[in-house]
């Protein structure tokens, strides 16, 4: 089987090599390896946003000397800071999987992202420690954020390898399934932890259990991962320009930056409506707290489930077409959406817009990974699809919340809704610089 996965080497040899149809057994396999390397991105990704809407109870714990808004701020400059770990983990781990293979750089990921997640867990607060508590939560967001700045890259690229001639689109989208299926994970545990405890246990203690429930499933997800075959060949893994940013740069410039443009509107309408909104309800809309987690879940379980209907349709109008769609219609509707919800009353009509923003978000989210992966040769796609997306993810992604709140501090609130606008300007735009056809993964019929 490990011939079967190695078709990538060069444009031409995989269109001459792509077989026309798979055998049972082979179909398999792509399906179980998607299975295995989207557990390990579901783990890393709930071990990452946890923290997020575990905030609300730890935020005092850490920042005990500030009013609410300002405890949220602090919080999300923590977050924040992880993101900006991302450029790092996305060149190392590209790196290391264009030069030592996928499975062993996701292999590496995801027990990183174990060990920050238990340290976590165990961390003493501010009334124990002092100010080396929120300094050792820092460190640890920090380790998190390489581990998941090398995480998007190699999974995007493994799983775009692996996945099913003609079906590309639609297998490559479990990438975001997984990746919104741990941040559903994360806030359905936080849903089910308010149901069994006080308000005031939580904020003592209860807000550790989600970190250590992430740390356990990752010894899950390492053992799945290292069933995983290699789809990196060894003469593409032995070549000069093998994970170089020199040989990322030198021959592939203008489908980096292509990837830097839209992924930055990408990342940030993405928070927006995902980490962000659970703050939103309640400082802007001031929902109660356990409502807005209950119409966080509701929205991210939609999420999660129509991104393979929007892979399908990829695979039928094109990446393009999808990407121009998404960075439209987000340019249209991100004001009027965010405005609404400033005046809503109850969750049924919050539910209902912040769904209405996902399922735009979801041209992109869907195809985010095989549109980058197609634009890049093996020996440098874990780099290039790695590196372009933590650079944008940690500029614009890794702020979204922090500027969001900043702006609201300042009085200037609307000013963010404009602002992720004219990113989806730019998205829309630099999509259209999309090639009608797949350039380095051959073109699904």
């Amino acid at each position: 089987m490990q011939e079967s996965y190695n078709r990538t080497s060069t444009p031409a040899a995989q269109d001459a090599a792509a077989p026309r149809s798979y055998t049972p057994e082979e179909r398999r396999h792509r399906v179980f390896a998607i299975m295995a390397a989207s557990s390990g991105n579901l783990v890393e990704w709930f071990d990452f946003y946890v923290y997020a809407f575990a905030a609300l109870y730890f935020a005092p714990s850490f920042f005990p000397k500030s009013d609410p808004t300002a405890q949220l701020l602090n919080t999300a400059g923590v977050f924040a800071a992880g993101f900006l770990m991302r450029p790092i983990g996305g060149w190392l781990f590209g790196r290391i999987g264009d030069r030592l293979g996928r499975k062993t750089s996701l292999l590496i990921s995801v027990t990183m992202m174990c060990a920050g997640s238990l340290v976590i867990a165990a961390l003493p607060t501010y009334d124990q420690i002092g100010a080396w508590a929120p300094f050792l939560l820092l460190i640890c967001r920090l380790f998190q954020g390489l581990s998941v700045g090398g995480e998007y890259g190699t999974t995007a690229t493994y799983m775009s390898e692996v996945a099913l001639r003609g079906q590309r689109g639609f297998f490559s989208s479990f990438q975001y399934v997984t990746l919104i299926g741990g941040q559903l994970l994360a806030v359905l545990v936080i849903v089910i932890l308010e149901a069994l405890l006080t308000e005031a246990e939580l904020k003592a203690w209860g807000w550790r259990i989600p970190f250590v429930c992430g740390a356990v499933a990752a010894v899950v997800a390492l053992l799945l991962r290292r069933t995983l075959h290699e789809t990196q060949t060894e003469a593409a893994r032995k070549t000069a320009e093998a994970g170089t940013i020199g040989g990322l740069l030198r021959h592939h410039k203008a489908a980096f930056l292509t990837v830097l443009g839209y992924t930055a509107g990408g990342s940030l309408i993405f928070y927006t409506f995902s980490t962000y909104m659970q703050k939103y309800l309640v400082n802007t809309v001031h929902l109660p707290i356990k409502t807005a987690s209950h119409v966080m879940t509701f929205a991210l379980l939609v999420f999660m489930c129509v991104q393979p209907l929007f892979g399908m349709l990829s695979d039928r109008i094109g990446r393009r077409t999808n990407m121009m769609l998404f960075g439209g219609l987000g340019a249209l509707f991100t004001v009027p959406i965010l405005t609404a919800l400033q005046h809503v009353q109850s969750p049924l009509p919050a539910f209902l817009l912040i769904t209405a923003g996902m399922l735009i978000v979801s041209f992109y989210t869907s195809v985010s990974g095989i549109v980058k992966a197609e634009m890049f040769p093996p020996e440098v796609r874990a780099l290039g699809v790695g590196l372009a997306y933590a650079i944008a993810n940690a500029i614009f992604g890794g702020s979204a919340e922090y500027v969001a709140l900043g702006l609201k501090t300042l009085g200037h609130e609307h000013a963010f809704f404009w602002y992720v606008t004219a990113m989806m300007v730019l998205a829309f735009f630099v999509s259209m610089r999309l090639p009608r056809q797949a350039a380095y993964l051959h073109h699904d019929h």
